[in-house]
């Protein structure tokens, strides 16, 4: 890390946990621009999403992974991540 990166990380670790989220926020903006849609726009789409989830749970239409098993993937997926990543 540089010595300019590790001084802002300092920095903004010393900023209050809601300046912090102002700082996250204007950075992804930075990087992806802002949304297209409002806060309460997308929180309602997220809300239709979850509904429609778990309508989709309760009628059986979806296949459940017990969580352990996730796990053991993702897990598995990382392993091979950091190895590819290493032999680079």
């Amino acid at each position: 890390m540089t010595v300019i990166l590790e001084e802002l990380e300092k920095q903004a670790l010393q900023l209050s946990p809601p300046e912090r989220g102002k700082l996250i926020h204007r950075l992804i903006v930075s990087l992806e621009g802002e949304p297209e849609e409002s806060p309460e726009v997308i929180a309602k789409a997220w809300d239709e999403e979850i509904a429609r989830r778990v309508a989709d749970m309760e009628a059986g239409r979806t296949k459940w992974i017990p969580a352990d098993e996730v796990m053991t993937r993702l897990r598995a997926k990382i392993h091979a991540a950091k190895a590819g990543a290493s032999q680079s």
